[in-house]
């Protein structure tokens, strides 16, 4: 009997961590984008931060998920990493939600029998439905499973019922509870899920192999548990996730030191020789409680952590861009799209900030080149991570970002390599013909990143290369149909000026198209970029009167 109860349990602990996972995994899939929009879109504050944490990890029921976002919202620079903080406080408080669902379906309405033939119906949509369908199926049997594995620890303990008693544990002194914080710890170190944790306490209480006061503090130690797997994860990762990860540490043992006087105050109002149930209620009780109250205390607290962390673990002065792109972020294609995004639009504003200090007649030449090197490393470093970023199928959005980060980052490999045409730049701040030209691209790099206005930089600079591509035109067709000399330039004056024009007019292109990119990656496919205004000038290129350029 105590080898069948033992098979039982370590079948049943696989089952519902197979579940949860599975669970996990297609609820990510199937809302990943919506939730992402929610944490970008309401976290403002640590309040807000908090709630939306909260709301996200109940519906995805997957704090290290929401963590991961979380990261690569600060690592993109669209969250602070004190607003990051809300974020941690409220995903403690959403895993809560799990136990309150094992406890209402499992223990209150078990659904062990009734869950398989869900798995079956859920398996077939799996395997046989379109990919939003086989999400949904993937999820549904995660769910089953969970339910399923559950009743399989429940028969466990019922087999071992008698053999395993609260006398096994340590008692409810403080030196006990600490050995049981210290059980509850390597539960969730070993399940890597906090959850399991939980049901396993709520497990050993229907079987009444410990008493509340030992549950609860089993609980605590998964609470600290959960802490460790990202703690570990973040050794070798960038600044933002160590900060997060040790922010992430230092809430949950404060959580747990509000936590353990509260156990004795739980405890007092359980009826002695209480029902089954009114220990299970109190320990999810419990569990919601002492989390509630742990983001309570924490949330004025919330800059005074920061300002901790960030002096603990100070950003590093020589950072380059290309650093934040850490390998964990893969996890969420989502993340790693922020994150590469971010660091294709400050690689962007370096060269462009940097070629438009180039333009001028007599400007050193040596700021141009240090940042056309820097770029060049850290743009090899961006295709790099974003040839690993696995978009699953059915998120076109996703795709067609992805898509225009490509083109982004191709056109920008491209202005590097005419930035570092020195010989040809030199010309081309000689030739007086086209000081105009070099004025307005100038002037347009310098404002790029701002998108409003009746002239954006994108639109100036389109009609700025429909410009340069008919002076083009004009000076090849004259050189074609007339000599040198007629225009009062000699052979080798005409081959440098259409070589300046040219180099004008590619790197112009470069940067329109990286600024269209920019723009088009940064709003989503729903929201595109608008076309670059046509140059309402005839097309020298399309005059019946001007031979093609050879």
């Amino acid at each position: 009997m105590v080898t069948e109860a033992v098979l039982n349990l370590l079948g049943g602990v696989g089952l519902f961590l197979f579940g949860m996972h599975t669970m996990t995994a297609a609820l990510r899939e199937l809302a990943g984008t919506r939730m992402r929009a929610l944490l970008a879109r309401f976290t403002r504050t640590p309040l807000s931060g908090a709630l939306t944490g909260a709301a996200t990890t109940a519906v995805i029921q997957s704090s290290s998920a929401t963590m991961v976002m979380t990261v690569g919202f600060v690592g993109a620079g669209l969250l602070s990493f004190r607003q990051a903080l809300g974020i941690l406080y409220g995903a403690s408080v959403g895993t809560t939600f799990t136990g309150w669902l094992l406890l209402v379906l499992g223990f209150k309405l078990p659904l062990g029998t009734l869950a398989l033939p869900l798995v079956f119906m859920a398996s077939l949509a799996a395997l046989l439905g379109r990919p939003v369908m086989a999400r949904a199926g993937r999820g549904v049997a995660g769910f089953a499973l969970v339910f399923i594995g559950l009743d399989l620890m429940q028969l466990a303990m019922a087999g071992a019922q008698g053999h395993v008693t609260p006398a096994d544990f340590p008692e409810a002194t403080l030196a006990g509870r600490i050995a049981l914080i210290g059980i509850g710890v390597a539960i969730t170190m070993v399940t890597q899920s906090s959850s399991a944790g939980v049901a396993a306490a709520l497990v050993l209480l229907a079987g009444q192999a410990v008493t509340f006061e030992q549950a609860a503090a089993m609980v605590i130690g998964m609470h600290i548990g959960t802490t460790f797997t990202a703690f570990l994860a973040a050794i070798g990762g960038t600044r933002a996730v160590q900060q997060t990860a040790v922010a992430n540490v230092v809430y949950h043992l404060a959580g747990a030191g509000v936590a353990l006087p509260l156990i004795d105050v739980v405890g007092a109002l359980l009826p002695p020789g209480g029902a089954v149930g009114d220990a299970q209620l109190a320990l999810v009780m419990f569990h919601t409680g002492f989390n509630l109250a742990a983001a309570a205390v924490a949330l004025p607290l919330t800059g005074a952590l920061a300002e901790a962390i960030a002096r603990l673990m100070p950003e590093a002065a020589d950072t380059t861009p290309a650093a934040r792109l850490d390998p964990r972020l893969l996890d969420d294609p989502g993340a790693a799209l922020d994150v590469a995004g971010a660091v294709l639009n400050e690689t962007t504003q370096e060269v462009f900030t940097a070629l438009a200090g180039a333009l001028h007649e007599g400007a050193p030449p040596a700021p141009l080149v240090a940042a056309t090197a820097r770029a060049q490393g850290d743009l090899g470093t961006v295709q790099e991570f974003m040839a690993r970023i696995q978009i699953p199928e059915g998120r076109e959005a996703q795709i067609e970002r992805l898509a225009g980060q490509l083109h982004q980052l191709d056109h920008l490999r491209r202005l590097t390599t005419r930035c570092a045409e020195a010989a040809r730049l030199r010309m081309v701040l000689r030739e007086r013909r086209l000081a105009r030209a070099v004025t307005l691209l100038r002037g347009c790099l310098l404002r790029h990143g701002t998108h409003g206005g009746a002239h954006p930089p994108g639109a100036r600079l389109a009609r700025l290369e429909a410009r340069l591509a008919r002076q083009e035109a004009r000076a090849r067709h004259s050189t074609l149909r007339h000599p040198p000399y007629r225009m009062g330039l000699t052979v080798a004056e005409v081959v440098q000026l259409t070589d300046a024009l040219r180099w004008m007019r590619r790197t112009t292109n470069h940067a329109q198209r990286i600024v269209h990119y920019s723009a088009l990656t940064a709003r989503g496919p729903a929201d595109p970029s608008p076309d670059p205004a046509p140059d309402p000038r005839p097309d020298p290129r399309q005059d019946p009167q001007a031979a093609p350029a050879p």
